[in-house]
């Protein structure tokens, strides 16, 4: 037993696993245990509320019964194989052949339970029956954790297929034909390693193949190809005097197979086979994108006809993550059924075949409700959803939080960069990003290559890689790699003219190229030190330099976790160490992804409760008259005054909390899910507050308001950037910032308080300056939709109380509360039919008005939105008792009803607030007879 892991890595990659690391809740500690750790997974219990949560295993019992009659077959010497399939395995395992290049124990637990289940006696296979997935042909998968090399398995899996029907033409068994379906163009390319005719195949680059063997191997057909090529063709397309009709079966297996259109029994893989799942006939699957529900139909159902026309002897999945949506949550997945083996990322990290991932586990800030570092699940934090999930300028500043989080990861970066530089490795450490949305990739390029993000290293536009994830998709889904796509960076050089005549297919194979050689001396990503990706980045990407993730979006769920997570795990060395015969660690660390959430259903044995009834919420046709619409505007721009002025005494007090900023972060590896807490590294901020002293903290404050402020000022810009260094430096050394704790009043904590709370600074000044100096307002629009409507509401479903509505274009009104049911009681009241025209409660119709408290950029959803006979509308707020929130939401409300109003072409609008069920006729009547 061991109370703290003195060595991550206890088995070598070479074995079976023989011992594994498993932690007891109770003691707080690690156990270091005899014996393989059983296939399974863990998820977080039901009320996990600390980093320690022991979870629940879930077991994989297919694997767990498999796994024993593998290795007693494979003790016996492998009874029943064919004399080829016993040369490969032979061959496989032969220390003399493997000198230099030994095959890992996963890579052959995985071919040879693939070959136990065809080859080996139906007696010894006895009682082990594998589901399908609801098809017609047979599915097996092989589980293999990142860069545990499955492309290896592949190739094997091809020798001993191929090798096997050439020499026994007559066994049903084996198949010299197969079809290999890739996500990507990426991966497409990638996996070319597998045609034996490639210059760099595996084959003969791994000595996977007996070379007596080889000029067998080349009579089988191998073909490779990205799952668009199984997109139906459209049938608009061509001439229109051409009727086509829907493409047959037999015409789209001619044309997706191509060479190999006449052949039979196809051996099918499947890489990143977590892609090709059955779609539910009955369900639309909540939380799955529309893209990703395509293409998983498009991968099968592709797979269907040609399993009609042509006959798929097997299919064989590979993937790390192999998880569907299982249709009953939106944060739920359920692994296959058809898993045959099982070497998960624990395994891995126990072995040493992948990084191992550290995660923030505390810091010196406040926690979460649930108890974790704010740092865990960035994205969640009440600073930061509102603001990320917006459509904001790429110059807006990002909340402090984000920006304090990459100040860790930055300052830890740059640690790496060095100790990098020393060794002389010619490629640079790689800090990917992982965000919600373009907006959001925008303001993170910004903020590092305009230097808001104050590391001097990583304020490189030409070392910073922004994908722009429609563009790289669209190179991902060309089903073919033309020859001038490959071309393009040899031609950089050219004069400028040429340069401008990249088309846009081109632009995107120029970006497929720079994302897909990240890392790679001499290619076109070599430099890439800083990738800022939205939503995924694309299977195959393989970088092996990554030694930073952040992530800014939402996590709901063990497979996403594990896919972000995943793209940093593969190592730089596969060196041993020569006394221990294991592997020496590598870390990847991690900040806003909560690698060990994995949330379930829950289950103790009990049946679930009976579920609550719930009513259909969703606009009326019939009731088109009620319609309400208003401007969808994302900010509202300002035209200034020549000369800023300020009213101190008008201006806030705005309160730094030091528990709110954390300045020390300590990270732990993962492992069994759990955090190693006696392997703790820090990054601490002090060095921040020594590097910028309070004159650049100053000017680096009034660049940012300036930024904001350049577009309605029409003035001198160098005279306003005078003015806000004056006002800032005013506001800086003025007793309008309080910090309540003396330790932090002293310069160095000061100014590490100030440069962490910048965002807030900036937001607050900013938010002072325009109150006074605004001459007038300017809307701007949603580009897409600059009106919306209470007809666009999406049709959703509530077991909240509800009432079915008379004047409301919505079909109910929801309530949370007895106050807000009698409020709209009285806007559906007959009485009122000569005043009110429509009314709406806001709730999920996307109203949102943007406003700043305490230095942060929220969203403020009113209650109602009602229009009287007099054409007058009103934005009504419910609200119990008045607050400073309140007030800052009041006036970002006034400052929008201005703008519409002064713009005129919305009608006339008020806002106003209801301080009790008794004032709402008064409310009533005072807007049904004002006429401006």
């Amino acid at each position: 037993m061991a109370a703290t892991i003195d060595k991550l890595i206890i088995n070598s990659p070479y074995e079976k696993p023989a011992r594994h690391w498993s932690y007891n809740r109770e003691k707080r500690e690690f156990i270091l245990k005899e014996g393989r750790r059983p296939a399974g997974y863990i998820v977080a219990s039901r009320a996990s509320k600390s980093f320690d949560d022991p979870g629940i295993f879930i077991e994989l019992p297919l694997v767990n019964k498999i796994r024993p009659r593998v290795d007693a077959w494979r003790e016996q010497g492998y009874p029943g194989v064919t004399g080829i399939t016993r040369k490969l395995l032979e061959h496989w395992h032969d220390p003399e052949e493997r000198q230099h290049q030994r095959f890992f124990f996963c890579q052959l637990e995985a071919i040879e339970t693939l070959i136990w289940l065809i080859e080996a006696p139906a007696a010894s296979k006895q009682g082990i029956e594998i589901p399908d997935d609801g098809g017609e042909f047979r599915r097996l998968c092989s589980k293999m954790a990142t860069g545990s090399g499955k492309t290896i398995v592949m190739a094997m899996l091809i020798a001993w297929q191929v090798l096997n029907k050439v020499t026994y033409p007559q066994d049903t068994r084996f198949s010299k034909n197969v079809l290999i379906v890739a996500p990507g163009l990426t991966v497409k390319s990638r996996l070319q390693v597998l045609n034996p005719a490639a210059p760099n195949n595996y084959y003969q680059e791994f000595n996977i193949v007996p070379s007596s063997l080889f000029d067998k191997l080349r009579q089988g057909k191998i073909m490779i190809i990205n799952w668009h090529r199984m997109k139906p063709i459209d049938e608009k397309a061509g001439p229109k005097v051409i009727k086509k009709g829907p493409e047959s079966d037999e015409a789209f297996v001619r044309r997706v197979l191509g060479d190999m259109a006449t052949a039979r029994n196809i051996i099918v893989i499947n890489d990143e086979a977590h892609h090709a799942w059955r779609v539910p006939a009955e369900s639309k699957i909540k939380g799955v994108s529309k893209e990703e529900l395509d293409r998983a139909t498009i991968w099968v159902e592709g797979l269907d006809r040609i399993h009609r026309k042509r006959g798929i002897l097997y299919c064989f999945d590979f993937s790390a993550t192999p998880f569907s949506p299982s249709g009953k949550k939106n944060y739920e997945e359920a692994l296959f059924g058809w898993i045959v083996s099982d070497f998960g990322l624990n395994d891995a990290i126990e072995a040493g075949l992948v990084k191992t991932p550290r995660v923030v586990i505390r810091d010196d800030g406040t926690l979460t409700s649930d108890l974790k570092s704010r740092f865990y699940h960035i994205y969640m934090d009440d600073e930061v959803k509102d603001d990320l999930n917006r459509k904001a300028n790429p110059e807006e500043p990002l909340p402090d939080l984000v920006t304090n989080a990459y100040y860790f990861l930055g300052l830890d970066w740059l640690e790496t960069y060095k100790l990098w530089q020393q060794a002389g490795i010619k490629t640079p450490p790689v800090m990917i990003t992982v965000c919600n949305r373009t907006e959001t990739a925008a303001r993170i390029e910004h903020a590092f290559n305009q230097g808001k993000i104050k590391i001097d290293e990583l304020k490189a536009p030409d070392k910073t890689l922004r994908i722009d994830s429609k563009v790289l998709e669209e190179a991902e889904s060309r089903v073919d790699l033309e020859d001038t796509g490959s071309l393009l960076f040899e031609e950089e050089d050219k004069d400028d003219e040429k340069q401008k005549k990249v088309s846009k297919k081109d632009q995107a194979e120029l970006l497929r190229q720079m994302v897909d050689t990240v890392g790679k001396v001499g290619k076109p990503g070599e430099k890439i030190q800083n990738v800022i990706a939205v939503a995924m980045l694309s299977e195959g990407w393989d970088a092996k330099t990554v030694t930073h993730i952040m992530g800014l979006r939402a996590f709901s769920s063990q497979l996403l976790c594990e896919q972000v997570v995943g793209r940093g795990l593969r190592r730089t060395s596969y060196e041993v160490d020569p006394e221990t015969g294991l592997f020496e660690p590598e870390y990847v660390n991690i900040f806003g992804v909560p690698f060990t959430f994995m949330p379930h259903e829950g289950g103790d044995g009990t049946p679930p409760p009976p579920p609550k009834p719930r009513t259909c919420i969703e606009p009326v046709p019939e009731k088109r008259q009620y319609e309400i619409k208003w401007p969808n505007i994302i900010r509202i721009e300002r035209v200034f005054r020549p000369v800023l002025i300020l009213d101190w005494s008008k201006v806030q007090v705005l309160e730094l909390k030091p528990e709110e900023t954390p300045t020390l972060a300590e990270m732990a590896p993962i492992i069994d899910g759990k955090p190693d807490v006696s392997k703790i590294t820090q990054i601490d901020l002090e060095e921040l507050g020594k590097k910028f002293r309070l004159q650049k903290i100053i000017f680096e404050t009034a660049r940012d308001i300036y930024d904001q402020m350049k577009p309605g000022w029409h003035g001198n810009k160098e005279f306003l950037l005078i003015q806000l260094i004056k006002l800032v430096e005013q506001f800086i050394n003025s007793d309008k910032i309080s910090i309540p704790t003396l330790y932090h009043q002293q310069e160095l904590r000061r100014r590490i308080l100030i440069t962490l709370n910048m965002n807030k600074i900036i937001q607050h000044i900013f938010d002072a300056i325009k109150y006074e100096n605004t001459v007038s307002l300017e809307l701007v629009f949603d580009t897409e939709k600059p009106i919306r409507s209470t007809g666009d509401m999406m049709t959703w479903y509530t077991s909240k109380p509800c009432e079915v509505t008379r004047k409301s274009h919505i079909s109910h009104a929801v309530f949370d509360s007895t106050w807000e049911a009698s409020e709209a009681f009285e806007f559906d009241r007959p009485e009122n039919d000569d005043k009110i025209d429509a009314w709406v409660k806001n709730d999920h119709l996307g109203f949102e008005i943007l406003y700043i408290y305490k230095g942060v950029v929220r969203k403020y959803r009113p209650d109602y939105l009602i229009r009287f006979k007099n054409g007058n509308m009103l934005v009504l707020e419910v609200k119990g008792q008045d607050n400073e929130q309140s007030r800052a939401k009041r006036e970002a409300l006034k400052e929008w009803v201005m703008a519409v109003n002064a713009h005129g072409g919305f009608g006339t609008w008020f806002a106003d607030v209801s301080y009790s069920i008794n004032d709402i006729k008064d409310i009533i009547a005072k807007y049904s007879s004002l006429n401006l």
